[in-house]
């Protein structure tokens, strides 16, 4: 279905290439899971397949790629829509209608199909993915798990033989990831539609894997089965890595095979506890009777809430829970129809910007949106000055929290993880006592979430409050002593990381799952007890 034939890609400016050689062979109804490092050429391999690299993104493609018996360097993009579907990471920004049935329409619209047959692929896309009673429903009104269903639903009605997925679940909350995977499975087995899948967070994915590509970050690419490239040092979801830890073989792909050879570990294990993090110091901010409203939509509802002083806490809920109106309230800067919020005895609503900055700082969902000027050094200058710091203190905060950084570089250049430590940097130059992070592991693999979990650690240590709103229970399980659980903009639940993610078949992690009933949430925990290096 999909060859790549010593296919190597250089773009301009750059005298290394990003892919380098790559042969492969990819056959119909795959699903093939796409792994490596951020920065490692994952959007590049994808974009080669529909023919984006390099019709739209420049630079020199050497080689063949045929799709379908379809040569991209003769077909462009357009010339591809019927055989290669793709779905980027924010379903949103790629929608042209107003509701499910019209965007499902709308590719088939200018590829002018007949009406019946339009009408008939419709119906089937609704059934197939699970939309039917959401057919006239705004997309803007949507869960993200919906959102990411219709946007697939979408391309399906071109009857695409090969789908391309990059990060498809970053966005969602564990359930509606699953809601989206058991639509891409059922595709691939019922179908026969082959699935080329960009994925960090392989600890939902991997289990689905029929084959796994990985990039090591040198422009190859290397082919294999799930099970024997995770018996290779390639990035590992905890179940693959606590397999690797206890010495397991086969190395297990999912919960499931994890469990049936832990009974030993396990054992082992028995009356032992994980490390507690310090206790928490006074209260940082007091949050009472909070409201958010949205004309009749009411997104938060009478939240109070404390953040204490050398906590990290996660923020977490389903899609639409309103976590992201609570932090923008806390910050001052959101809507605020009703209650207090106090930090330092001053209320980060009133006052000046720069006041504002001193009391909480927010890290939004999309770190780009604070970046506004030409380059690196241009953004941390101009931090210094509204924060009135001496120059390079911002530059300095920079170097500490991901050293390497080129200054020059445009801020929209950077990496996802580049830019969020440029962001945290200018938020964080300001020394406020609350620290809020929305959805700050969007885009970043184990590796740049290790370094970030450090960072809020760190931040924890030196008497900070910070907040994360989060989907990724890998990462709250590192990196939080405290948890909040939102739903329908109330407070569910509040407690220790422990008792709120053990008690949840939800929001537990995989360590958790596996090691059941005992009280284990990482494999850094397991390998601490047992003395072993993780």
């Amino acid at each position: 279905m999909i060859r790549l034939e010593h296919v190597s890609v250089t773009y301009p400016d750059s005298v290394v290439p990003v892919l380098r050689d790559v042969d492969l062979r990819l056959p119909e109804g795959e699903l093939c899971l796409v792994l490596g490092r951020t920065g490692a050429g994952k959007s590049t391999l994808l974009g080669t397949v529909n023919g984006l690299v390099p019709h739209f993104t420049g630079g020199l493609l050497s080689g063949r790629v045929l799709v379908d018996g379809r040569d991209t360097r003769t077909h462009p993009p357009r010339e591809l829509a019927d055989v290669v579907g793709v779905v980027g990471q924010d379903p949103l920004a790629g929608f042209v209608t107003d509701t499910v049935e019209e965007e499902l329409a709308y590719a088939m619209e200018q590829l002018a199909l007949p009406a019946d047959v339009m009408r008939k692929r419709v119906e089937e896309a609704l059934d197939l993915l699970g939309l039917a009673e959401l057919r006239s429903r705004p997309l803007r009104d949507l869960s993200g798990g919906e959102q990411q269903r219709a946007a697939i639903g979408a391309v399906l009605t071109c009857h695409p033989r090969v789908l391309v997925l990059d990060e498809p679940t970053s966005a969602l909350d564990p359930t509606a990831a699953e809601e989206v995977l058991a639509a891409v499975t059922r595709l691939v087995h019922d179908l026969g539609v082959t699935v080329l899948m960009a994925e960090h967070r392989l600890e939902r994915v991997l289990q689905y894997a029929d084959r796994v590509l990985y990039l090591p970050g040198d422009g190859t690419v290397r082919s294999g089965l799930p099970a024997a490239m995770m018996a290779h040092d390639v990035p590992a979801p905890p179940v693959v890595e606590l397999g690797r830890l206890a010495g397991w073989d086969p190395v297990p792909l999912s919960v499931r095979d994890a469990r049936r050879q832990a009974g030993p570990l396990r054992e082992r294990l028995r009356g032992r506890r994980p490390a507690a993090f310090a206790s928490a110091g006074p209260v940082a901010l007091r949050a009472r009777d909070v409201v958010v409203r949205y004309g009749d939509v009411i997104a938060v509802r009478q939240v109070d809430l404390d953040l204490a002083a050398g906590q990290v806490c996660a923020l977490m809920g389903r899609n639409g829970a309103g976590k992201s109106s609570l932090l923008w309230a806390l910050q001052g800067s959101g809507r605020r129809a009703g209650g207090t919020v106090e930090v330092d005895g001053q209320d980060p609503a009133v006052g000046s910007s720069a006041q504002a900055r001193a009391l909480v700082g927010l890290v939004p969902q999309s770190a780009a949106d604070l970046l506004y000027l030409e380059t690196v050094d241009a953004e941390l200058v101009q931090a210094d000055t509204e924060s009135r710091r001496p120059e390079g203190t911002t530059a300095a905060l920079l170097e500490q929290l991901l050293p390497g950084i080129d200054r020059d570089t445009h801020p929209r250049d950077l990496s996802e993880g580049q830019r969020l430590a440029l962001v945290l940097a200018v938020q964080l130059v300001s020394s406020p006592r609350v620290v809020l992070l929305d959805e700050p592991t969007r885009g970043l693999d184990y590796r740049a979430k290790a370094r970030l979990a450090a960072v809020l650690r760190r931040l924890a240590t030196e008497g900070k409050a910070v907040v994360v709103s989060t989907h990724d229970v890998e990462f709250v399980a590192t990196a939080a002593d405290r948890v909040v659980v939102l739903a329908e903009g109330e407070v569910v639940a509040d407690g220790s990381t422990a008792d709120v993610v053990l008690s949840s078949p939800t929001f537990a992690p995989q360590v958790a799952k596996v090691l059941n009933p005992l009280p284990w949430l990482t494999v850094g925990d397991v390998a601490t007890a047992l003395d072993v290096p993780a």
